[in-house]
């Protein structure tokens, strides 16, 4: 299986490389990774005895989760360093900036040379993984370092290759892990019949520990006050188009509500395109250089990133884009930790808090027009989003259970 992994890795390089000629989030991951072991070796510097933490994320999402480790792991022991690396453009560039790590870099593509060349000049005491991320070589050379490895807010499905009979290469990879954190019992029970259940432990989705410090930490952004006025608000987060072409079908009729889109894709020609499709729309950006003129729009659409989480507060009901994708909706957590009940595309049953909060009466999910004007019409909007907020606060503490295990393995003895 080696030689197929190798072939794999090859293959995925040259598309991307080719990709790049024309296509601007290949070419970021393409010229992203140039000489990012020449940047770090000049760049980072362990002083004697400093606990250095490499974390991995894929991408913006795993972030999002492996965020919270970053900050308690950063409160409990200030010497300590964090590197921090993503696969995804998507990732790196929203938090290439990032002050809670000492450095962030694009991860070199998964080799033999390259996992030796980088941990040497790391150094980490401990590596995390993030949900997924499973590279071969850089988890063998790790287990070979007997440096201490764990994944964290895993989850896993009978459908994974680890599960299947041809799946043996992917199984090994497991082996690696010094422990796994998973977010629920199906993914034990699963790891469990693999040979790997007994470093594997529940411990949930720190995604729920997040989204509560953002919700503590939340501050009111003036403009959207001003817009928001007394009205009932719909918050849509990370749309994509087909989310679009409902919210527009639906709001046409309306005039009770007023409508905040936040999109997945912020270029120029999107928001233009935004602009045509909600008539009675402004931009973020024009409303800043506006603020003082009478607000006649029904539609404030967000030109610019790092506010979505802030945004979902204003809502009585949050609408979640990605759900009519493959790969599934964005995270709904964010605006349920408000109180908000969320409403969803049909593509949900990947993510067990879709699934949970339907089941409980929190989330809903809709194919069509027809379908969020049932919903918007029958949902007894408080007391969903009271089975939202809850369902959140009940499934907080993963992190205090990852922070516990790093504690009793006293790996920063000498921090």
């Amino acid at each position: 299986m080696i030689f197929f992994y190798n072939i794999f890795r090859l293959a995925y390089q040259s598309a991307i490389r080719l990709a790049a000629n024309w296509n601007p989030k290949a070419r970021k991951w393409v010229d992203g990774r140039k000489n990012r072991q020449q940047e770090l070796r000049a760049n980072w510097n362990v002083e004697p005895g400093q606990p250095v933490v490499w974390m991995h994320c894929a991408s913006l999402g795993e972030f999002e989760q492996g965020r919270p480790i970053i900050e308690e792991i950063k409160t409990h022991y200030p010497n300590s360093k964090i590197l921090l690396t993503f696969f995804s453009p998507s990732g790196y560039e929203v938090r290439k900036n990032y002050n809670g790590a000492d450095h962030v870099m694009y991860l070199p593509m998964d080799s033999s040379a390259n996992a030796k060349d980088f941990l040497d000049l790391v150094k980490p005491k401990l590596a995390i993984f993030v949900k997924y991320e499973f590279w071969h070589y850089y988890l063998a050379e790790l287990n070979n370092r007997k440096i201490e490895t764990i994944l964290v807010s895993g989850i896993f499905r009978p459908s994974q290759a680890f599960f299947q009979w041809w799946g043996g290469f992917n199984r090994n990879m497991l082996q690696q892990f010094t422990h796994l954190f998973v977010q629920n019992a199906t993914s034990k029970e699963l790891l469990d019949r693999i040979g790997v259940g007994n470093k594997t432990s529940i411990a949930g989705d720190t995604r729920f520990d997040r989204v509560l410090t953002a919700a503590e930490q939340w501050k009111p952004i003036e403009i959207v006050d001003t817009f928001c006025g007394t009205d009932t608000i719909i918050v849509a987060g990370s749309t994509w188009v087909e989310d679009e072409n409902i919210l527009s079908d639906w709001m046409k009729p309306i005039n009770d509500y007023k409508l905040i889109i936040a999109p997945h894709e912020i270029k120029t020609e999107n928001i233009n395109r935004l602009k045509t499709l909600f008539p009675k729309s402004i931009s973020f950006s024009e409303l800043s250089t506006h603020n003082s003129q009478p607000i006649t729009h029904n539609c404030l659409i967000f030109d610019n990133i790092g506010y979505l989480s802030r945004l979902y507060k204003y809502a009585s009901v949050c609408y979640v884009g990605g759900g009519f994708n493959k790969s599934g909706h964005h995270n709904i957590l964010e605006g349920a930790v408000y109180g908000k009940p969320v409403i969803t595309g049909p593509n949900f049953e990947k993510f067990k808090e879709s699934v949970d909060l339907k089941k409980l009466g929190g989330s809903f999910t809709i194919t069509n027009t027809g379908e969020l004007k049932e919903v918007m019409l029958k949902m007894d909007i408080s007391a969903a989003g009271t089975i939202a907020e809850n369902y959140v606060r009940e499934n907080a503490g993963a992190t205090n259970s990852i922070l516990q295990y790093i504690q009793e393995k006293r790996l920063f003895t000498n921090a």
